[in-house]
């Protein structure tokens, strides 16, 4: 057993160097992209401010990796190691491809795929259809809200076609209305649940966020030198990127520390889900290490293919992404920081008009988001039936 738990914490720390290697351009690709630093400059300040994210936060994320997914009962050593395995396979060859995906959401779909393989469907933590149901009417009040409210601000502007208008209206009210019932508690929502919601709102919060903030720099220095501009915020996206390389790590590092932490459990070695200390020493160093070594071909793909990016608009896109991050991690929900980020550099590039984004890149991108989940649970489940056949469990 003793082994086996080695293997895992092994397998865990491997997990979140290729989680650093591909995600390494969620950090870094706009300071790149804009030329304020150069790349090893870049992945030297996200290696450190990844590192130290987790310590500023809590492990809710960890907890919510470790038993918020798979019932514990059905968390054995041996469904979280091909869980894994199934992750690391599909993070690395995104990151060889150039692909920047989710890797948080490589994992989930690894542990649903090796947990239903070894106990069936019930494994799974459900959300109650209670639940569902709510979420689901308080989504479509939410789009309606927003539908007629961007519909009458455009119709009072004069514009003649209202039809995009309440379509990005709508998209803007789900984005919203989310958050709000999770802030206000006016419906729980947690696990499995959270994270497929969470796959649509975090990279519309990221473009809403980062759209807004970019009008207002644009209103605001509109007069303004281009030099004096640039030079401003070449030196505030400085902290704009520590900002979001803090959220990153906060959010994307407690990935292993919930596997850790379970596996550990899974042993006998802890007694209850409490993740120790030297689990978030080791699970950031193997983070901040995969990101200072990079992953330049996804690096390319979000600092230059997106968009072209200036300073203030690398700052706007940082800034709205780590706001993003923070209010996810302080809720416990593990999202993708590829789709915050993501979402922030389409915002900043729509401030400059639909044309300005690569909508072609954007949508391989998007495919790469909706895939990964049913794909490498399928591969998992899979794998675990096959290891099954071999090895009894």
């Amino acid at each position: 057993m003793e082994y086996v738990v080695i293997a895992g914490v092994v397998l865990a720390l491997l997990f979140n160097f290729v989680n650093g290697l591909n995600d390494a351009a969620n950090s870094i690709a706009t300071v790149v992209g804009t030329r304020v630093l150069t790349p090893l400059q870049a992945v030297l300040m996200a290696a450190f401010f990844n590192l130290v994210g987790p310590l500023l936060f809590t492990t809710a994320i960890a907890k919510t990796i470790g038993k918020g997914l798979v019932d514990p009962a059905f968390m054995t050593t041996h469904v979280i190691l091909l869980g894994m395995l199934a992750a690391v396979l599909w993070v690395f060859i995104s990151s060889y491809g150039g692909i920047p995906i989710s890797a948080s959401h490589a994992l989930v779909g690894g542990l649903i795929g090796s947990a239903v393989g070894y106990a069936g469907v019930h494994a799974i933590t459900w959300p109650s259809p209670g639940t569902v149901l709510l979420l689901v009417l308080y989504a479509i009040a939410g789009m309606v809200a927003g539908a007629v409210i961007v519909s009458l601000v455009a119709y009072f502007k004069k514009e003649e076609r209202l039809l995009p208008y309440a379509g990005v209206g709508a998209l803007c009210g789900l984005a919203l209305i989310i958050p709000f019932i999770i802030i206000t508690k006016i419906l729980p929502i947690s696990g499995i649940l959270a994270i497929l919601v969470f796959i649509v709102v975090s990279p519309m919060l990221g473009l809403i966020a980062s759209f807004l903030l970019g009008m207002v720099v644009i209103r605001l220095f509109a007069r303004s030198n281009s030099k004096l501009m640039n030079n401003l915020f070449s030196k505030l996206q400085l902290v704009s990127a520590a900002f979001y390389s803090i959220g990153h790590g906060s959010n994307d590092a407690q990935n292993a520390m919930g596997i850790i932490t379970a596996m550990l459990v899974a042993g006998g070695l802890l007694a209850e889900f409490t993740v120790p200390v030297w689990v978030i020493l080791i699970s950031s160093a193997a983070i901040s290490l995969g990101t200072f070594l990079g992953g330049w071909r996804v690096v390319k793909t979000m600092a230059t293919k997106i968009t072209k990016l200036r300073p203030y608009q690398g700052f706007c896109a940082e800034t709205g992404g780590g706001v993003v991050l923070s209010f996810v991690t302080a809720f416990g929900v593990p999202v993708s920081t590829t789709h915050a980020i993501s979402g922030s550099i389409m915002g900043v590039g729509a401030t400059r008009g639909y044309s300005a984004v690569k909508w072609g890149i954007v949508r391989r991108i998007v495919a790469a988001w909706i895939i990964t989940i049913p794909l490498i649970a399928a591969f998992s489940f899979a794998t675990f039936l096959i290891y099954k056949t071999i090895f009894p469990v």
